[in-house]
């Protein structure tokens, strides 16, 4: 499977010059939605409603949201909710379980994998994993060209 494409405006911030994305190529902005952070939903779980207000500022601040982004938002949060409680669960009980077999790997620590895996692939869609972190650094000065070796003269 391909990588997915990053949004306009994480293309801009991470690019070299106004209007272009890191490799240098034209970056067209995509439709104009209003960009206005989507309200949380009110069943979010307390774990979720929490990373929520955590990354709403930021994102918010980078334009990167809008109303419509709100179910991958929450999707994000609760898989962030469900590997925060399964990890907590493993803490409490160990890696290991006692079943007739003999000894098992707690359930817990299929679903924290798998919670982790879902937050990270919905983490990316907005800028919040590492790798992305560095990339919107790399992209924030004026010298992208002098840092880049494979950058040309021209």
């Amino acid at each position: 499977m391909g990588r997915t494409a990053a949004p306009a405006g994480l293309k801009l911030i991470a690019g070299r010059s106004p209007g272009r994305d890191s490799g240098g190529r034209k970056v067209e902005p995509g439709p104009a939605f209003k960009r206005v952070p989507p309200a949380a939903p009110d069943w979010l779980s307390d774990e979720a409603a929490a990373e929520w207000d955590r990354v709403i500022p930021e994102l918010s601040r980078l334009d990167l949201v809008k109303e419509q982004d709100r179910a991958a938002l929450a999707a994000y949060c609760e898989a962030w909710a469900v590997f925060v409680e399964a990890t907590r669960v493993v803490q409490e009980e160990g890696l290991v379980i006692e079943a007739r077999q003999g000894k098992l790997a707690h359930p817990c620590v299929a679903i924290a994998r798998n919670a982790g895996r879902e937050m990270r692939s919905w983490a990316a869609h907005f800028g919040l994993t590492p790798s992305t972190e560095q990339a919107l650094a790399r992209g924030g000065g004026d010298d992208g060209d002098e840092a880049n070796p494979f950058a040309g003269s021209g």
